[in-house]
């Protein structure tokens, strides 16, 4: 936590939110390797993804990584995937997986554990999302932070467009694949993740997602995208997204929670490659956070970190 002063002398502390890197970030290396490029690198901090990789399922092996490389687990992203329902990680009841995803925050001093909304199809886990979550924030200390989504598209095949002197649009379908929605703030929780990568997905306005998530946002997944059909995940600065607006907010307001790098580094070509576009993300979300900062001058006041 920090202090500073405006132009017109008014005094407030301004509290800079840790930066993480979420252990999705380095797929499909292992959940090993993301505390050691996260420590490398000077990140605050990992987000574990509870995926296939045994180590992620296990709290104890986790401790060991924190103990090793010095570095403190943020959060815990349960394994609500699509693919990791399939994969049955943590069993099939989604009641469960929420359940040792809070069990492992606790085991491991993690504060958040973000979740996705449910598939239309896992009723009635879906139908009682909303209590359900509100219990679980009721029950402990952890915050269970609901993530933005995206509709699902598929466009038609461009068959036309393969003959010559035929040219066609392609066409777009679009459907609901969660429930009660893909955007949470429609059905109120308590506590929210906003995923920049989403909202390019979605093509809708991240500004207006951050104002209604309001101080019910403990948590960022930082991430860029073009608005593309598909979930991009690309390094801030390289698409569409106001991430550096974004945080500029989350400096002005501060954060209950952490800013965590969520990028795809699957298509690097190496190891030196994935770790510059994690050293650039963590460069960006740095400066701006720091540059609001910037904008007042300084004043000598007691300075204690948090």
């Amino acid at each position: 936590m920090t202090f500073r002063t405006d132009s017109t002398g008014t005094t407030e502390q301004v509290t800079t939110p840790k930066v993480g890197l979420s252990t999705s970030s380095v797929y499909p290396e292992s959940t090993r390797y993301a505390f050691d490029v996260a420590n490398r690198l000077g990140y605050d901090g990992v987000e574990v993804m509870v995926s296939i990789d045994p180590a992620s399922q296990h709290p104890d092996k986790i401790l060991e990584y924190v103990d090793a490389y010095q570095m403190p687990v943020l959060s815990i992203h349960a394994p609500t995937l699509f693919w990791l329902n399939l994969k049955r990680v943590w069993g099939s009841d989604p009641w469960e997986k929420l359940k040792k995803s809070r069990e492992a925050a606790e085991r491991v001093g993690a504060k958040v554990v973000v979740v996705h909304p449910p598939f239309r199809w896992q009723q009635p886990y879906a139908e009682e999302f909303a209590e359900g979550i509100k219990r679980l924030n009721q029950e402990s200390e952890v915050r269970f932070a609901v993530e933005n989504m995206y509709p699902w598209r598929a466009s038609t095949p461009d068959i036309f467009g393969r003959l010559p002197r035929i040219k066609m649009p392609r066409m777009e379908r679009e459907g609901e694949a969660y429930f009660p929605g893909w955007d949470p703030t429609e059905t109120g929780f308590e506590h929210y993740v906003l995923d920049l990568s989403h909202t390019a997905t979605a093509r809708n306005d991240a500004l207006a997602m951050y104002d209604r998530m309001g101080d019910k946002l403990v948590h960022l997944h930082l991430a860029d995208g073009t608005g593309q059909n598909k979930d991009e995940h690309l390094v801030p600065g390289r698409g569409s997204q106001p991430c550096q607006e974004v945080l500029e907010r989350i400096a002005r307001r501060g954060l209950a929670g952490a800013v965590v790098l969520e990028v795809s580094t699957r298509r690097a070509e190496n190891d030196l490659q994935r770790e510059e576009d994690l050293r650039e993300s963590l460069v960006f979300a740095r400066r701006a956070l720091a540059s609001v900062r910037e904008e007042a001058e300084p004043r000598a006041l007691p300075v204690s970190d948090s």
